[in-house]
C-alpha cells in the first residue's frame, strides 16, 4: 500500500494523542483516533482512550464527528476491537457510522482481536489499509502487546548519572541529585506515563522516596508504586507506607516472609505478592507477570543498579533512559558504553538524545528478534 503525505500526517497526529494517554488507560492500551475528510484535507474529530480505558478512541472520535463520520476516513493506531466486553467492537460502530475507509498502524495481537477487526470491516465493504507508521504505532503500544504475547508489561529502565558515569547514592533517608530541576521534570513526566514504578529495598532504605509524580497537574496519575524486597527489612516510617492509602504500594516479597511483618506493612494499606526466591534476589519473570495479571501493561524501573541489571540480564528491559549530568559527556565514558554498562545483555540501539536544560538525555531501545 502507499500511502499518501496527508495519511502520514493523520497518523502522526494518532500517534500523538495515543502518547498523550500513556499511563491512564491500563489495563487497556493507549490508542489515538482521528476522523478526517481525504478530499478537503479537514480533520472532523480526534479521539484517545479515555482513563480506565473507556471509552475506546473509535468510540469517542465518531461520537465527536456523528453524522460527518459517514465517508470519511478513521485512522487509528491500534486495530479495531471485534469483540464483546465491557463496551461493543468498535469494529462494528465503525461499520454503523459509514466510514468508507480506516488506516491502522499496528495490529492488535489479542486473540479475540488479531486480524479478525480488519476482517469484520472489510466484509462490511470499509477499505481498511494496514502497516502507516507501524514501527512508531507498535512502540507506543508495546506494554499491552508484551502483556497480551509474554505475560508482562513494557519495561524501562530509568538512570539518573552523574558526569562521570556514577549513581548517586542517598545518605540517612536523603536522595543525592546529580540532575537539574528540568531533567527530573522530565523524569517525573515519565512516571505519569507509567502505570507502576519500580525500585528495590535499597533504594527505599538509602533515599526514602515518595515515588509519585510531583508535576503540577499530574499528580492524580501517579503510578502504582512497587518495591521488590528478598526480606521486609525496611522502615515502616518511611515515605511509601505514610502515603499507601493514596498511592498504592505493592510489595514484592519471598514466600518465607513472616507473616506478623506482612501484617505490619499490610496495615499501612500495602499490598504484599509472594513469589519465588533466586539465588541472586527474588523471580524477576515472577515479578512481571503478576504486574500484567494485575492489569500493569508499562513498568519504570528507578533502581537502582542492581535492579537494572537483574532485568536487563534476563532480557526483560525494552527500553533504556539515561540522564546524563551536563550537556556535554566531553572525556568521560559515552552514555551508551553506560547503558550498557548498568544493563548488561542488551542490544541496544540509540533511539533518541538530547539536552534537558544543563543535562543530556538518551533512549536507547532494545532490539527485537521479531
Amino acid at each position: 500500500m502507499s500511502f499518501t503525505p496527508f495519511d502520514h500526517h493523520m497518523m502522526s497526529i494518532a500517534l500523538t494523542l495515543a502518547r498523550r494517554g500513556l499511563g491512564t488507560t491500563a489495563p487497556n492500551p493507549s490508542v489515538g483516533a482521528v476522523i478526517a475528510d481525504e478530499a478537503t484535507g479537514e480533520v472532523i474529530s480526534r479521539g484517545l482512550t479515555q482513563p480506565g480505558g473507556r471509552p475506546h478512541a473509535e468510540a469517542q472520535a465518531l461520537e465527536r464527528a456523528g453524522q460527518r463520520a459517514r465517508g470519511a476516513t478513521l485512522y487509528v493506531t491500534l486495530e479495531p476491537c471485534a469483540h464483546h466486553g465491557k463496551t461493543p467492537p468498535c469494529a462494528d460502530a465503525v461499520i454503523a457510522a459509514g466510514v468508507r475507509r480506516v488506516v491502522i498502524g499496528a495490529g492488535d495481537p489479542d486473540p479475540r482481536v488479531a486480524g479478525e477487526g480488519s476482517a469484520r470491516l472489510r466484509a462490511a465493504g470499509v477499505a481498511v489499509d494496514t502497516g502507516l507508521l507501524a514501527d512508531d504505532a507498535d512502540w507506543v503500544t508495546r506494554g499491552h502487546i508484551l502483556r497480551v504475547t509474554e505475560r508482562r508489561p513494557f519495561v524501562q529502565l530509568k538512570m539518573a548519572l552523574s558526569a562521570e558515569g556514577d549513581v548517586p547514592r542517598g545518605k540517612g533517608g536523603a536522595p543525592k541529585f546529580v540532575t537539574g530541576a528540568e531533567a527530573r521534570a522530565a523524569g517525573h513526566l515519565m512516571r505519569a506515563e507509567a502505570d507502576a514504578i519500580l525500585v528495590g529495598s535499597g533504594t527505599v532504605r538509602d533515599d526514602d522516596p515518595d515515588l509519585r509524580c510531583r508535576l503540577a497537574g499530574l499528580e492524580a496519575r501517579s503510578p502504582v508504586r512497587v518495591v521488590v524486597a528478598r526480606s521486609l527489612d525496611f522502615p515502616l516510617s518511611a515515605k511509601l507506607f505514610q502515603t499507601a492509602r493514596e498511592v498504592p504500594v505493592w510489595i514484592f516479597t519471598g514466600y518465607g516472609a513472616d507473616a506478623g511483618e506482612i501484617q505490619a506493612y499490610e496495615a499501612t494499606g500495602a499490598h504484599i505478592f509472594n513469589v519465588p526466591a533466586t539465588g541472586d534476589g527474588l523471580s524477576l519473570p515472577d515479578v512481571l507477570e503478576s504486574l500484567a495479571e494485575a492489569g500493569i501493561t508499562r513498568l519504570l524501573v528507578e533502581g537502582g543498579p542492581a535492579m537494572w541489571r537483574g532485568f536487563a540480564s534476563a532480557g526483560l528491559a525494552d527500553e533504556v533512559v539515561v540522564f546524563r549530568q551536563g550537556s556535554d559527556p566531553g572525556a568521560n565514558a559515552a552514555s551508551d558504553e553506560l547503558a550498557a554498562r548498568y544493563a548488561p545483555g542488551l542490544d541496544l540501539a540509540l533511539a533518541s538524545e538530547r539536552r534537558i536544560g544543563s543535562d543530556r538525555v538518551s533512549v536507547f531501545r532494545a532490539r527485537t528478534q521479531d
